[in-house]
């Protein structure tokens, strides 16, 4: 059972911590060998714009997952933590040893609390009742242990565990605390559902202006300085909890694979943009150093060209109005289960009543690691074949009767 406990922060620019970077930088190179990471590098150079990125390797990943995780951040340090607890994460979020349960959700449910299946969306091909594999996960919101397919949980799952949906590695969080992971992986599965949204109705939001101090003009200025135009803008979805994208267009190389987008959320509007800023940077790294999972992705835009590209993907750079950012509501605090509670209550507003977290720390880790699931929330960003009650109804608000 999962017992979320007041956490204050000591740690506040683009992330959020419970310690400094230096003692997270500390803890985490002390676990890589016994998470299978051979090497750490800085390839900030690759690129041009001077953003920091380092990278991990992890030659023992699992059949179908990538051996390469890239970290940003604002300064090296916080970049070389993110790539460290990347690695972590992905090592700590496959199936390996774990405990399941095996069989039909009717079957499940009978004798526990289980989460239905369709309540995480479903590829229309699947089969209502399918055998498949169960992990326990605890409800924070609803105060349960529930059983969650683990689907919904591993990545990549054996294929002897049959196909429910594709995995993917949304909402797996590490953190120097359970309550930081749990805050963390929060906001990945809020932002995948901004960004879901915004891929289904294609109104990308007002583009954010008067960003003109701190961290964040500095960032947009190495873009500048590069000849990139990175332009922002506010995604925020039903849920009221801050996300922005951060639109990369490389106008000296018109390089098709270099139109990137960079997305982050957070309870604080200022750390959401960072977070934005330092992810398109990644992004274009991402693609510089190989080490990426859409590959497929990647060859057709250079197939297409870059003009064509660009025009695909027009709702990205179209002009939907603008904000100023002093004027987005943001939510600040000094604690980390403050701010899971705000997100809770929050999603609750938009009709989203659970929020299951599976605590996936390896012990011979010792860092936290957790998946949360948020049933209802959106991924078709990453997973076309899945489509849900969220993005049907957004979509349908944003078509004219006549095509609906």
């Amino acid at each position: 059972m999962i017992r979320l406990q007041s956490c204050r922060k000591a740690y506040a620019k683009e992330t959020q911590r419970t310690v400094a970077p230096e003692e997270t930088l500390e803890r985490a190179r002390a676990k890589l060998p016994a998470a299978g990471i051979t090497r750490i590098a800085d390839i900030t150079n690759l690129d041009r714009i001077g953003i920091p990125v380092f990278s991990s390797i992890r030659p023992t990943a699992e059949a179908g997952a990538i051996s390469v995780y890239n970290g940003k951040g604002a300064t090296p340090i916080e970049a070389e933590v993110s790539a460290m607890m990347e690695g972590i994460e992905r090592y700590s979020g496959e199936m390996a040893d774990r405990e399941i349960v095996t069989g039909r959700y009717s079957e499940v449910s009978a004798e526990r609390t289980a989460l239905d299946p369709a309540d995480l969306i479903l590829p229309e091909r699947v089969p209502a009742d399918m055998v498949v594999p169960w992990v326990e996960g605890y409800d924070i919101v609803q105060g349960e242990e529930v059983l969650v397919p683990a689907h919904a949980v591993f990545h990549p799952l054996p294929v002897t565990c049959g196909r429910l949906f594709r995995t993917n590695t949304n909402g797996l969080a590490s953190g120097n605390t359970l309550e930081e992971a749990t805050f963390h992986a929060l906001m990945e599965v809020v932002e995948r559902d901004a960004w879901s949204l915004v891929e289904v109705t294609k109104k990308t939001g007002p583009r954010i202006e008067g960003v003109t101090d701190g961290l964040a003009a500095d960032l947009l200025a190495k873009f500048a300085a590069a000849g990139v135009e990175v332009t922002l803008r506010d995604i925020t979805s039903d849920t009221g909890i801050p996300t922005v994208a951060a639109v990369a267009d490389d106008v000296v190389l018109k390089d098709p694979t270099l139109l990137t987008i960079g997305m982050g959320s957070h309870t604080s509007a200022g750390i959401a943009v960072l977070r934005a800023l330092t992810e398109v940077a990644q992004s274009r790294l991402t693609q510089i150093h190989g080490a990426r999972e859409d590959t497929d992705t990647a060859d057709v835009r250079k197939r297409i060209g870059y003009e064509r590209t660009k025009r695909l993907n027009r709702h990205w750079f179209a002009e939907n109005g603008s904000v100023e950012f002093a004027a987005m509501p943001s939510f600040d605090s000094d604690d980390f289960l403050t701010d899971i509670d705000r997100v809770t209550g929050r999603l609750a507003t938009s009709g989203l009543s659970r929020a299951i977290v599976v605590d996936l720390t390896r012990p011979e880790i010792g860092i936290p690691v957790v998946r949360v699931i948020v049933p209802g929330l959106e991924v078709y960003a990453m997973d076309q074949d899945r489509i849900g009650g969220r993005c049907r109804d957004a979509r349908n608000r944003r078509l004219p009767r006549s095509q609906l």
